[in-house]
């Protein structure tokens, strides 16, 4: 009788274990939505655990002393609630991303047409006009940007003042430095900022017309110009 009762105290503590084991693997995998599939696998095994230790105890429990019924159904309960999270945990997750995926497309889809400025030092010149961009890190006192032609020769020069950190747009007419009007084409764009003796990290934006949205299981993406399967987080600005 004395093993018997040994042996009962021994699975339920066995019981309880397994069920720790499923409500772990619940918690964890509402941290990362990578790892759901590892989680659900875990949960499955803690389940059939459990199933199999509670038959264990109910075989060799005493039966002078027999497993109290509500402890049973607490663990029940228990192991249950680890599965219902875990359910509620994958179905939220399938709906966050698709929320985030239709979210992406819209935003994408709204782009079609526009003008946009992104990462790039390409400047086009056409009917003598031709936009682009540069971000700063830092705000800067003098900006030069030196427009280039294809041999590398300065055309042209832009000088602006007192610009603040972040990204800005500037329009060039086509006038080259000896006053004539440059001809229509592709040209290249330098950006040289300082803040007093200090140099100023800065980047070329590039104008570009958004011509087809993407969608795909990574989200949503573009093609703008030169540019393909942009993300939306490359577009710097919107014209």
């Amino acid at each position: 009788m004395t093993t018997t009762t040994s042996t009962n105290s021994s699975t339920t503590a066995d019981i309880y274990a397994a069920i720790n084991a499923a409500n772990t693997a619940s918690g964890s995998s509402s941290s990362t939505s990578s790892s759901s599939s590892t989680t659900k696998d875990s949960t499955a095994t803690s389940q059939a655990s459990f199933l199999k230790l509670l038959t264990t105890q109910l075989q060799n429990q005493d039966p002078m002393n027999p497993t109290d019924n509500a402890e049973l159904t607490s663990q029940i309960a228990q192991i249950n609630t680890a599965s219902g999270m875990e359910k509620l945990n994958t179905t939220m997750n399938t709906l966050l991303s698709g929320y985030k995926s239709s979210e992406s497309l819209q935003a994408a889809s709204a782009l079609l047409g526009h003008s946009v400025l992104v990462k790039g030092d390409q400047l086009n010149l056409s009917s003598g006009m031709a936009v682009g961009g540069f971000t700063l890190e830092e705000a800067a006192d003098k900006v030069v940007i030196s427009i280039l032609d294809s041999s590398g020769k300065e055309v042209a020069s832009e000088t602006m003042s007192k610009q603040d950190a972040g990204s800005h747009d500037f329009v060039w007419n086509g006038l080259s430095t000896d006053g004539t009007t440059a001809k229509d084409g592709t040209y290249t764009m330098k950006i040289t900022a300082t803040a007093g003796k200090d140099t100023i990290k800065s980047s070329a934006l590039e104008m570009a017309t958004v011509t087809s949205v993407i969608n795909s299981d990574s989200g949503a993406s573009i093609d703008a110009g030169r540019f393909s399967k942009l993300a939306l987080t490359d577009v710097v600005r919107i014209l």
